[in-house]
């Protein structure tokens, strides 16, 4: 007999099987068969072989076979897409089972089965469904449609799904609230543009309503979905409050973060001086504490939360300190995080308290722990002055235990008490020098080093202290190299008998034996400062120096605000926002707190500039080349000039780029805060408003005349650049700008050799060709050049915005002044924006950016005003008269890529003078001012 035996076999293997006993006219083996199939499914294996066989099991009464059925179908219906067609009449049938149960699983099936042939025969199902009479069936549904919407969206709008899921809000079951409510809001956030919870003050209160009778999931949508309304005043978001305050003491503590989500959101709408406003504030204290009770990972995310909410309203929590002592069983990320609130909370009422249990804490075994306890004591001193003797010396007691991660911690935050408190406690220094040698960590080692060279008339033997730090230099990190460096530095400036050698030492060690670039730049300046002028070095690093502020790792406040809409949410764990770390195609919404009403706070406005102020007429020269700032002469203008160097800029901002398309803040920080004001309403009307044709306003009027010029000032006088007088203006001429220059030798000595150079600016203006004065210019003689400018020079941000540095030199030397040019001469030719642009680009810019002026007396009427700022590339849009003002709504261009829209209103004034009021909005704000001084100049002149 051969060994063909072992590979012919009787038994027709477990699929085989399972196929017989799915076919089997008796239900319990269908059942039991099925049950296998599911098993086997969950444990990996591949029964997709039986998918016609499991399908024909689908026509059944029994509720648990049809459940096991629909499983396996949601599991294989991508696999087998034209098998899963096969279900389709099953589902069309089931949805109008009488069970409502089994209306309910069809539907829910449906939803999950993510095929798109399919789709379009589950329309109609879902529709009855969606109207069905039992509650289970439609909330079922309901959520169905937000499942179909991620496989197919258009197809849900085009069967008015939506619009049912929105009747399905004022639906009289809670529970279909609440689903349709999620569903809107799941479908909303991938579509971030579509106004889909469109919410008025009749469906909030639908949702109110539906808010105490649905399940605690259902709760949180619907909280979840309040916290994006706005009320229209204070009024209806105190009876909000009112309403969600009860959600505060629910068992789940979900609901408890929502709720805390919401009222922290509306009490930014409530005036402080209410009696209620007083009264939130107590009722949110308790639920947050009774969040600490839980286990430790929800502890965890409430004090995350609770960090966020501290910062915001400190008031909230104030007198609940302890119960952010730390417990001996807490694990340690919640010990890190109640320290962090614990000094948040610190006041001069509760400071004893805290300290005593800091110093407790600086005993335990667990190191980080430790650390950050001792750096904490170090922030409570920073914080509560009236504390910082009792915390200095807390801090001693705890160096003499001489546990080295101790100390080090604790000569770190003493260093921060020096510089919060300077001349106070510097008479523990000796006990810090004695414990030098114990020093390993770089950090510590850098404080203690930063402390001898910031003290080091204090310290006799300083020299020596510093000296054996120098044996081991280039072991040691950069953060201790760089101090060390800084320390020996002021050591010198300081005693500069005795350590003269010291500080040569360090010098060429930093310089010559070091590969460190910042180092080695911080060397070489020291060197050039202390062998040029040794009392400019002086002021220069031994300067007064700010104090250190209280809370160094506050979060920003407008990171803050926008954290605060997302408590309860992974983005309050991160204490980042949801684009930080949300990666896909959904577009991420910045949410951001209501405006704060009924308060002082919004009329506060950061550094608005007075509306007509200009700079001088006669720009400022620059007398001196030590007085210039930047690297004017970077460019090889001639032989080196004698004198002292030029003084590097100390007010250089950095490079900004102002070039990049201008659609963030550039320079952030100095917005104009104007009052608000909304979008121009009428530029929304239809144009056969009976106005004619808005946009044909060109009509040949201004085209040619060209932008304003200014007359030529003088830029340079004669007696400080030694005979040579510049007077100059700029202009724009069809889309080229030029700097028109009128040199005047006043001098007994012929001219020639000259060149120009100009330093970076905001801009990037640049000469776009070499300054040629073709014959020497004799004395008494004068010259006109026109010299092209372009505006691909190096960008950096200049104050004012328009300031300009120049530098010209000649066979006699190099001068240099500086001069503001005029804005209007960046506006380029294209800078007509689209009307429908224009509207959503205004609608786009917030608020905040709008800056508002007014120009008195101007002598012309709207049609003139619009083709005299034509002429200088400003173009009106759009025209209307309303009330029996004239209302020009304009565009225009700079040559970096930044749009500027205006809304300017002509009040009628006497009959040769008007007033214009002029509201400029820009996503750069700092340019506001110096557009309307432009448009000032325009208009007058």
């Amino acid at each position: 007999m051969t060994d063909s035996k072992y590979f012919t076999t009787t038994k027709k293997g477990e699929i085989f099987e399972l196929k017989a006993e799915l076919n089997s006219d008796k239900k319990e083996k269908k059942k039991e068969a099925v049950k296998k199939v599911i098993a086997s499914m969950t444990v990996g294996k591949d029964v997709s072989a039986l998918f016609p066989d499991v399908v024909n099991c689908m026509q059944t009464d029994n509720l648990e076979l049809k459940k096991l059925v629909y499983l396996y179908l949601m599991n294989y219906a991508k696999s087998q897409p034209d098998m899963a067609i096969m279900a389709v009449n099953t589902f069309v049938k089931d949805c109008e089972d009488p069970n409502p149960l089994i209306r309910a699983l069809a539907v829910r099936t449906m939803g999950c089965i993510r095929v798109d042939k399919i789709t379009e025969y589950l329309c109609e199902p879902l529709r009855k469904c969606l109207k069905d009479e039992d509650p289970y069936v439609r909330k079922t549904a309901a959520v169905c449609v937000a499942k179909l919407h991620d496989i197919n969206a258009q197809l849900v709008e085009d069967q008015g799904f939506l619009d049912t899921l929105k009747d399905l809000i004022s639906d009289s079951n809670p529970m279909v609230v609440a689903n349709a409510v999620a569903a809107l809001s799941e479908i909303a956030e991938s579509h971030p543009s579509s106004n889909l919870l469109d919410l008025n003050p009749q469906s909030i209160n639908k949702l109110l309503t539906a808010l105490n009778e649905c399940t605690e999931w259902g709760q949180i949508f619907i909280l979840d979905c309040l916290a994006n309304y706005m009320p229209k005043d204070d009024r209806e978001a105190q009876s909000i409050c009112e309403r969600v305050t009860p959600r505060l003491s629910h068992a789940n503590s979900a609901v408890v973060l929502s709720a805390v989500k919401v009222l922290m959101k509306f009490m930014e709408m409530l005036s402080k001086d209410l009696d209620y406003y007083g009264t939130l504030l107590k009722k949110l204290a308790p639920p947050l504490v009774t969040l600490l009770s839980a286990e430790p990972e929800l502890q965890y995310v409430a004090l995350r939360n609770i960090n966020l909410i501290v910062q915001k309203r400190p008031e909230i929590l104030k007198h609940e300190m302890k119960v952010f002592f730390v417990k001996y069983n807490d694990p340690i990320y919640v010990k890190l995080e109640k320290l962090d609130i614990m000094i948040r909370l610190a006041s001069q009422a509760n400071i004893a308290q805290v300290l005593a249990e800091l110093k407790e804490y600086a005993t335990e075994v667990d190191v980080d722990f430790v650390r950050k306890a001792v750096r904490a004591i170090g922030r409570c001193a920073i914080k509560v002055e009236q504390s910082a003797e009792r915390c200095v010396s807390t801090l001693l007691d705890l160096i003499q235990t001489k546990v080295n991660y101790v100390v080090q911690e604790a000569i770190v935050v003493i260093k921060d008490i020096f510089r919060k408190y300077p001349n106070k406690y510097e008479s523990v220094i000796a006990t810090l020098c004695e414990n030098l040698d114990s020093l390993d960590e770089p950090e510590a080692r850098a404080a203690m080093i930063w402390i001898v060279g910031e003290y080091a008339e204090r310290i006799d033997n300083a020299d020596e202290l510093l000296e054996s730090f120098l044996e081991g230099f280039h072991d040691e990190s950069t953060q201790v190299q760089l101090q060390l460096l800084t320390a020996i530095v002021k050591l010198f400036l300081k005693k500069p008998t005795e350590t003269q050698e010291l500080v040569q030492q360090v010098l060429s060690l930093a310089t010559q034996d070091s590969d460190n670039p910042d180092l080695r730049d911080r060397g070489y300046i020291y060197w050039r400062l202390l062998s040029t002028d040794p009392v400019a070095a002086k002021e220069v690093v031994l300067a007064e120096k700010p104090l250190i502020s209280e809370e160094t790792d506050l979060i920003e406040p407008t990171l803050l605000d926008e954290l605060i809409c997302y408590i309860g949410t992974l983005a309050s764990v991160y204490h980042k926002p949801p684009s930080a770390f949300v990666e896909g195609s959904r577009g991420v919404v910045h949410k951001s707190l209501p405006p704060r009403t009924g308060s002082s706070e919004s009329a506060e406005s950061p550094d608005a500039a007075p509306a007509g102020v200009q700079p001088s007429e006669q720009p400022a020269v620059i007398p001196t080349q030590g007085d210039l700032l930047g690297d004017l002469l970077n460019l090889d203008l001639g032989p080196p000039v004698s004198g002292p160097p030029i003084a590097a800029s100390s007010v250089q901002m950095g490079a900004v780029d102002l070039l990049g398309g201008g659609l963030d803040s550039l320079m952030g920080g100095s917005g104009f805060a104007a009052p608000s004001t909304v979008v121009p309403a009428n530029l929304g009307a239809p144009l056969s408003s009976g106005l004619g044709d808005l946009f044909d306003l060109t009509g040949g009027v201004g085209t040619l005349s060209g932008s304003y010029v200014a007359p030529k000032s003088v830029w340079l006088p004669a007696m400080k650049a030694k005979g040579l007088e510049i007077s100059g203006t700029f202009s724009r001429q069809v889309g080229s700008i030029s700097m028109d220059l009128l040199l005047t030798n006043k001098a007994l000595q012929v001219m020639s050799d000259f060149a120009i150079q100009f330093n970076r600016n905001s801009f990037g203006l640049a000469p776009a060709a070499p300054l040629q004065v073709h014959t020497p210019l004799a004395p008494n003689q004068s010259v006109e050049i026109s010299l092209p400018l372009n505006t691909v020079g190096s960008v950096m941000k200049m104050d004012p915005l328009n300031n300009l540095q120049v530098a010209v030199k000649n066979n006699i030397d190099v001068f240099y002044f500086s001069t503001l040019y005029p804005l209007h001469i960046l506006f380029v030719e294209d800078g007509k924006m689209e009307r429908q642009m224009f509207l959503a680009t205004w609608k786009d810019i917030p608020n905040e950016n709008e800056a508002q002026f007014q120009i008195k007396d101007c002598p012309l009427n709207a049609d003139a005003v619009s083709s005299k700022l034509q002429g200088s590339n400003i173009f009106t849009i759009a025209k209307r008269n309303v009330e029996g003002q004239d209302m020009l709504y304009q565009s225009l261009k700079l040559t970096n890529g930044i749009w500027v829209l205006a809304e300017l209103r002509i009040q009628p004034g006497n009959p040769s003078f008007t007033d214009l009021e002029l509201s400029l909005k820009c996503r750069a704000p700092e340019v506001s001012q110096h557009i309307y001084q432009a448009y000032e100049t325009i208009l007058k002149n």
